[in-house]
């Protein structure tokens, strides 16, 4: 099961019905939740990034802000999901956003963090582009400090392996770049040891290559 079916199983699970996608970046999650019959509204900082996930969702209600200052009353959504997000809000602000998406939960709702670990193949083959081991780590830290005071509560986390299939080094990079396009330049800077490292962690398929991220789930209800 992928990602996108996970969240939505839990969410569809759960009843849930509004939606606010943290950090929707150019509207994937968002575009499969709204498919599934959901109010999505998205949030992000980059405004290049909210374009892009209204021209792709045009059903969805998208905004720029950021997640540390959620620009939505309390109790208005059913669901919060932060998708590989939470470790690009700024370190000092990781727990605000936390305790933001929390505010604006209804009650019975729940906030959904995935995040990626700082491990596995893909992490190392893009690690000389961007090495995110230390916000990663914060990230957790972030979530582990909130439960441990008592704001939030939830089972124990879920972790499994995201398989990416790659055709090769310039799909790998371009991969990246879609993320952020400030990585480029760096990346073709490192194209030899890129290339190096993809040889070295990449699976072989049927299909070409594949490059496994250990990812972790949480669920965290308001105490």
């Amino acid at each position: 099961m992928d990602t996108g079916a996970r969240i939505t199983t839990i969410l569809k699970g759960a009843g849930a019905r509004d939606v606010l996608d943290i950090g929707c970046g150019h509207g994937a999650l968002a575009r499969r939740l709204a498919g599934e019959g959901l109010a999505v509204t998205g949030i992000d900082p980059a405004p290049d990034a909210i374009a892009a996930a209204q021209e792709s969702v045009p059903e969805a209600q998208v905004s720029v802000a950021g997640a540390e200052a959620l620009p939505f009353a309390p109790g208005q959504f059913d669901a919060c999901v932060f998708l590989n997000s939470l470790h690009h809000v700024p370190v000092p602000l990781m727990e605000q956003a936390l305790h933001e998406a929390l505010r604006v939960l209804r009650p019975g709702g729940e906030v959904i963090v995935v995040e990626p670990l700082a491990e596995g193949p893909f992490f190392e083959v893009m690690r000389p582009v961007e090495d995110e081991t230390a916000i990663r780590r914060a990230a957790m830290k972030a979530i582990d400090t909130v439960l441990a005071a008592g704001e939030a509560t939830g089972p124990a986390p879920v972790t499994w392996l995201r398989a990416t299939s790659v055709a090769g080094l310039e799909d790998f990079i371009d991969g990246l770049v879609r993320v952020d396009p400030a990585r480029r330049a760096v990346a073709e800077a490192q194209r030899g040891t890129l290339a190096r490292l993809l040889d070295r962690h990449a699976r072989r398929t049927a299909d070409g290559l594949a490059l496994d991220q250990p990812l972790r789930m949480w669920r965290l209800r308001p105490c």
